[in-house]
């Protein structure tokens, strides 16, 4: 079967190719540029093949997702392919080599925003899935593909909104089409975020009196406090990563003469099975505890909690991870199991039961960063190995 299958990809291959471009050609930046354009571009690809699709909606009515859904003639559950069609800002423009909306190849490569994460994994999908419609009556289940926006605002909409389409019980297993080769990403690292409230007492900079409460001041303190703070070291035979600490936002102040009463500071924790959530803020609310106490303000210092996902790790011999790992091997790409230090649309759905893989795509380079792209020469394998797993788990 499978070289039935490279064929088929490698006779996909300019089609993928044109369709990621003409994506990444479309800015569709998470939380800046209008979604409508990339989605629209979407449809336009899908209409004229016959494949089923609609758009998915968040609670107060904006377009957070592409679905495309295959039907098999057996009754059985459903497997999601997902790539997010939003994008990661461009960073400072002046320093990238090329247009980040290039949409070009030069020397083998996609280049421009999204052609690894993950515009190119959409077209991919997009392809399987007209693939699989031709042979549906052969599929024991549904091929579900989730192309989404609202994934790099860390909103994740579009899954959300999946899990109102699609009943959780009913959806066996999901693969996210996260870039690298060599790795199949079978857990993340939860998050606990958090904004603290840091208060102190408004006065003038220029007093004669002194301010003992500043709020900037305070925030300082509280941060040095939280960076310094001891975490637990990784379980022997549990998570294979240690949980982590960042401070990622810090604000406050509206001009030079006036002393702020209130600060915010961002936190970012990511889990593991040595700190969870309600560890991770019981620090937090210890640190803040301390600070006020030393340092006392009008007003306790307050969290604000954001969200928070349990970490989740597979075992190699778990689906979808072992049709993954049998595709990519199939087709001739040895790749080992990882699990990942960021949190991902995995940990979203692992709170759903729903066991999810969240990489395996095109070598890459410049992700997130300066003169993204991902190398074409891998594309027929690596479509290959997505097109195998998917009819491995339809004719189970």
């Amino acid at each position: 079967m499978i070289n039935e299958l490279l064929q088929q990809a490698r006779t996909d291959a300019p089609s993928v190719t044109a369709l990621a471009a003409d994506l990444i050609r479309i800015p569709s930046r998470g939380g800046i540029d209008d979604y409508e354009p990339v989605l629209a571009a979407i449809e336009d690809w899908l209409k004229p093949r016959g494949l089923r699709h609609r758009r998915l909606h968040s609670p107060d009515g904006k377009a957070v997702a592409i679905l495309i859904e295959v039907t098999g003639d057996r009754p059985g559950p459903v497997w999601v392919l997902d790539a997010c069609l939003d994008t990661a800002p461009f960073g400072d423009e002046t320093a990238w080599s090329f247009s980040p909306t290039a949409g070009d190849v030069s020397n083998g490569f996609l280049r421009g925003r999204g052609a690894a994460d993950s515009k190119t994994a959409a077209a991919m999908f997009c392809h399987i899935a007209a693939a699989i419609s031709r042979q549906s009556d052969q599929l024991a289940g549904n091929l579900a593909v989730l192309l989404d926006v609202d994934e790099h605002t860390g909103n994740f909409g579009g899954a959300m909104a999946l899990m109102t389409a699609i009943a959780p019980a009913a959806i066996a297993g999901a693969m996210i089409g996260y870039p690298g080769h060599e790795e199949v990403v079978i857990g993340g690292r939860g998050v606990f975020r958090a904004r603290l409230h840091v208060h102190g007492s408004a006065g003038h900079s220029g007093s004669s009196k002194p301010n003992t409460a500043n709020a900037v001041s305070r925030a300082a303190r509280l941060v040095t406090a939280l960076e310094d703070l001891p975490l637990p070291a990784p379980v022997t035979g549990g998570f294979p990563l240690p949980p982590k600490l960042t401070i990622t936002e810090m604000h406050s102040g509206e001009g030079f003469t006036a002393v702020p009463d209130h600060a915010v500071v961002g936190v970012d924790v990511r889990l593991t099975d040595a700190l969870d959530a309600q560890d991770a803020k019981g620090l937090i609310r210890k640190a803040s505890a301390q600070l006020d106490a030393d340092f006392p303000a009008p007003r306790a210092t307050e969290i604000e909690a954001v969200l928070s996902w349990p970490p989740y790790r597979l075992a190699s011999t778990d689906q979808p991870a072992a049709a993954l790992f049998a595709g990519a091997e199939a087709a001739g790409i040895s790749a080992q199991p990882k699990v990942a230090g960021p949190s991902n649309i995995g940990n979203l759905l692992a709170t759903h039961k729903i066991r999810t893989t969240a990489g395996f795509g095109l070598p890459y380079a410049g992700l997130h960063s300066t003169d993204e792209r991902v190398a074409l020469s891998a594309l027929p394998a690596i479509q290959a190995a997505y097109h195998h797993a998917i009819l491995a788990l339809l004719t189970e």
